[in-house]
């Protein structure tokens, strides 16, 4: 059984209180280890080391030096795959050709896309004449905002902590980690690589435990962290942009998202049910970005309904190892719960019920898994619970329409406004809708489709702000402009 500690200071430490609690594996619910709980004193001690470490070695180092040594940490990560691809698999139950394909390439690359970045990016320069007859020139100056706290979700838990972790070191910035409770193995992992390839103590921290009173809170009420950076739902977003307020500290917020897909009847059928099947089951539906609202034009419902229900049934669930496997479990008893309560809600609000609904049938071995079964509905309302509340799951509700402007308003009617798909070969249609979209990310016959130099967030009650590329720059960094009379 494994012990799992908080990373502090270049160390692995326990804690003050004694406070562990259980990390299971959600395929069979059987125990990985007992997690360390940071309490205050950790989580004191992680951002004091990380405050530290801004004038310290790290502090002193060029960009090219900084960029090198993240460089390496991309070629560690790379080098120790199958030790990271374990371990996210453990804490996710999530299919190996997934992890191995995405969570792990994509981990790694995080931090490659950023060094780049900073390396290349460029600043304002301006020459102007003074009211006296002499010459000023101004010029922008990016400094490393400072100590960030970066609050992790649980559904792509590498990948997701790098995204942020990436452009925040990058930029010369040191960073706590608070990762999910449910997945704490790859970011304390990720402890071993830094020390491996000789990252200043203190420049990279990780304290585990929960939000309210615990690590989560105590890290972002805490005065000597400049920024705050989270993924996750909209409740837990609104109470750390609120923790952000006592300070005037910036936060960058990705949140939740009741995601839709537009299929037109003049759509490549083939591609569009294969790219559905994706963004609606993929992961087990614990992405962002995925899809919980199908809308498809009148003349081709009942083809794309049925094409649809035949892709859920070959979701064959199992063990991630498994090649046969196509689903994986969800994350933890307490995300299984929730999701069959929204099933359950289904039925009660009279979903017609395409496939699924339930549990499916698992081996003995794997019964006490955090299993569900992807799940298709029709025949409900725009009102209903299911098809305006983020469920998270491997579920969709398909919805005809009739015009361009009744699907427009059934699309951008939910609060949410992250990302959406539309499936059309006439693109002057695909460049309307796109325009009139209320999201911040829009697909046109794809889905998942992402350059990371590109701009990536919500929009409504999505979150606040950007991320990729030059787009993360704006937060990790403070912009100082110097002028110079001559």
């Amino acid at each position: 059984m494994k012990e799992i500690k908080n990373f502090i200071n270049g160390e692995y430490v326990t804690n003050v209180s004694g406070k562990t609690y259980e990390n299971r594996n959600p395929v069979d619910n059987s125990l990985i280890g007992m997690v360390y709980e940071a309490g205050k004193p950790e989580v004191d001690a992680a951002v004091a080391a990380a405050k530290a470490a801004l004038k310290g070695p790290w502090g002193k180092l060029s960009v090219v030096e900084r960029c090198n040594m993240l460089d390496a940490v991309v070629d560690e990560i790379n080098r120790r795959f199958d030790d990271f691809l374990q371990a996210e698999i453990a804490d996710t139950g999530k299919p190996a050709h997934l992890a191995s394909h995405i969570d792990i390439p994509r981990g790694a690359a995080n931090f490659k896309i950023f060094t780049d970045t900073i390396k290349n990016v460029s600043t304002e320069s301006f020459e102007m004449r003074t009211p006296d007859g002499k010459t000023a020139r101004s010029y922008g100056v990016r400094t490393p905002r400072g100590v960030i706290a970066i609050v992790c979700p649980w559904n792509l838990p590498l990948l997701l902590m790098t995204w942020k972790a990436g452009p925040a070191l990058a930029c010369g910035n040191t960073v706590v980690v608070k990762p999910s409770e449910a997945t704490p193995l790859t970011a304390t992992l990720l402890g071993e690589v830094m020390n491996k390839v000789g990252l200043p103590k203190g420049v990279y921290n990780v304290v585990n435990g929960f939000g309210v009173d615990s690590a989560g809170a105590f890290l972002t009420a805490h005065p000597d962290v400049n920024g705050i950076t989270f993924t996750g739902e909209t409740k837990t977003g609104t109470a750390i942009m609120k923790a952000g307020a006592d300070g005037i500290r910036p936060v960058s917020l990705e949140l939740g998202g009741k995601n839709a897909a537009v299929v037109f009847a003049d759509c490549d059928f083939d591609n569009t049910i294969a790219t559905l099947t994706r963004s609606c089951f993929e992961n087990a539906g614990q992405v962002c970005l995925g899809t919980e609202r199908v809308y498809v034009e009148r003349p081709i419902f009942d083809k794309v309904v049925a094409a649809m229900k035949e892709q859920a049934e070959k979701m064959k669930p199992g063990r991630p190892f498994d090649p046969d496997t196509k689903i994986g479990p969800l994350v933890s008893k307490i995300h299984q719960k929730k999701v069959l309560g929204m099933y359950a809600k289904a039925k009660e609000e009279g979903a017609n019920i395409v496939f699924g609904g339930g549990i499916p049938d698992m081996p003995d071995e794997l019964k006490d898994g955090c299993w569900v079964q992807p799940t298709i509905w029709t025949g409900l309302p725009e009102t209903a619970t299911v098809v305006t509340e983020e469920i998270f799951g491997p579920c969709c509700h398909i919805q005809p329409f009739d015009s361009e402007e009744e699907v427009l308003n059934m699309v951008n009617a939910n609060r949410y406004g992250l990302a959406t798909s539309v499936h059309t070969q006439d693109i002057s249609r695909a460049m309307r809708m796109a325009n009139a979209i209320e999201v911040g990310l829009c697909w046109i016959n794809s889905w998942f489709l992402r350059d990371l130099r590109t701009p990536f967030g919500g929009s409504k009650q999505s979150g606040i702000g950007r991320e990729g590329g030059v787009h993360s720059l704006e937060f990790y960094t403070e912009l100082r402009n110097v002028m110079i009379k001559y």
